[in-house]
């Protein structure tokens, strides 16, 4: 499809996906969250595509939130279902998704623009970059898995902290708080995630879905029986034949995620 606020590229089993709407600091519209739903559909089940990399247009914004204009005339009811459409359609589909998605954040990174970083399973930050949830300025909370991703990410203490005082922080502090992975030089950037994606996508394309859906299940009730299901699972694919049979003879495993 035609896309009117993304640029979609894909190489070497790799999507781009640039949110571009630079003019409006990438901020996050219904048409934008519309877009990045297709975006995503699309590759996730294409299997040519191994892993995403999301970031903004332009060096001062990753996203610097979502379109506040289009909270003006919102009911209580209206308020709950635009959260919840979003959490459905974009931050859990994207967390939820059984491919590696790494998040270039190249600026800015506030309110919804945090939270789709969040969603993301590995974020990475130019050294300029800044992040924020500043939700309750406007009366309102963190509404797109802000409030459980981050408490996740850096604890409690901290996660109300930031929400409470809807201070942001640099790059230098969200990497050691353990919000980002790593802080580069925006030039830097997309090169470190392809670096890392790159990595990713020499493994086991089944095992790397299951650990995500492991890993996105730990501290809850369920997370050691996912964990232990999703273990015996792998034992049915051809790729851990592969693996285990790789190794032992001391050869590169060549993967097909079948």
């Amino acid at each position: 499809m035609e896309y009117q606020n993304l640029l979609i590229e894909d190489k070497n089993r790799i999507r781009y996906i640039t949110i571009n709407r630079e003019s409006k600091l990438n901020a996050l519209n219904q048409q934008t969250l519309s877009e990045l739903h297709n975006a995503f559909m699309d590759a996730f089940g294409n299997k040519n595509i191994g892993g995403v990399i999301i970031t903004g247009a332009g060096q001062k914004a990753f996203v610097a939130g979502a379109d506040i204009a289009e909270f003006v005339n919102l009911d209580q009811n209206q308020g709950a279902e635009l959260s919840r459409k979003a959490h459905i359609n974009v931050f859990d589909l994207i967390g939820n998704g059984g491919k590696p998605v790494v998040a270039a954040i190249n600026g800015y990174a506030l309110g919804g623009g945090l939270e789709l970083a969040l969603a993301s399973h590995i974020r990475i930050a130019a050294n300029n970059a800044k992040m924020g949830l500043p939700e309750v300025t406007l009366g309102l909370i963190p509404g797109y898995g802000g409030t459980q991703r981050l408490t996740k990410l850096v604890g409690s203490g901290k996660a109300l902290e930031m929400i409470l005082t809807a201070d942001m922080i640099t790059a230098d502090e969200a990497y050691r708080v353990g919000l980002v992975n790593y802080v580069v030089g925006s030039d830097e950037l997309i090169l470190k995630a392809e670096e890392i994606l790159g990595k990713i996508l020499q493994r086991a394309p089944l095992a790397i879905a299951a650990a995500i859906e492991a890993v996105n299940a730990a501290g809850t009730a369920q997370g050691f029986e996912t964990e232990i299901n999703a273990f015996g699972k792998c034992f049915a694919t051809a790729d851990t034949k592969e693996g285990i049979a790789a190794f032992l003879e001391k050869r590169k495993a060549n993967f097909k995620g079948e």
